[in-house]
């Protein structure tokens, strides 16, 4: 089953770290981020929960929980977190995922369904499209996902940017320009009506065409 934007996140039940979970009610009422990786105790997957792991307070104050996925048990993912810690100083408190069945890389369309059914065996180079990076809102819908190679480490500053543009445009008829940052000028969406912007956006807004209206950001 491919997996696109709008789609419903696949609900799962998993041993993790922080014990058994059900995904869909741990997510609650809040956003949610699943990020993958192909194997522990990796170069680069270290580097990446580490920092992750020190940037959980900036995606909590959005509301927004952290789950992580490695296909292996999760005995193995706590050791690998000692090394976690004494290789970046992050401490991973968010929860890792044991897949040593491959069942939720699966349904999440990161392995194909003959993949067998064991971790045991399978090397990082098999795994390696066990690498990306869901964002999933309240809604249970799937906002955004971005795959990476096993040679690049993931940039999760512009995770943490398309949260904000994610949230922002949820609440407001606006749309993000390239390079957005919070709190920098945006665009009204083409589907608002002039005389519907004047309501929305009394202040006004700069005309550069028709089709490209741009205003302060809205404030909650």
């Amino acid at each position: 089953m491919a997996l696109r934007i709008n789609d419903k996140a696949p609900d799962f039940e998993a041993d993790t770290t922080q014990g058994r979970i059900k995904f869909h009610e741990w997510i609650g009422d809040s956003y949610a981020i699943l990020f993958s990786h192909p194997k522990d105790f990796t170069p680069v997957c270290t580097t990446e929960l580490g920092y992750l792991a020190k940037l959980e307070p900036e995606f909590r104050k959005r509301n927004v929980k952290i789950m992580g996925l490695s296909v292996d048990p999760v005995g193995d993912h706590e050791r690998w977190r000692g090394d976690i810690r004494e290789v970046t100083g992050g401490d991973v408190q968010y929860p890792m995922i044991g897949d040593h069945d491959l069942k939720v890389a699966k349904l999440y369309d990161m392995l194909p369904a003959d993949a067998g059914d064991s971790a045991q065996g399978r090397t990082a180079a098999t795994n390696a499209t066990v690498r990306t990076v869901f964002i999933i809102g309240p809604d249970k819908l799937i906002k955004a996902m971005l795959q990476y190679p096993m040679s690049s480490g993931r940039n999760f500053d512009e995770v943490l940017r398309l949260v904000d543009s994610i949230q922002l445009t949820a609440n407001y008829k606006v749309a993000t320009p390239v390079n957005w940052k919070n709190g920098e000028d945006c665009i009204i969406v083409p589907s608002v009506g002039d005389d519907d912007a004047k309501k929305l956006f009394p202040n006004g807004w700069k005309t550069v065409k028709p089709y490209l209206r741009v205003v302060p950001q809205p404030k909650g």
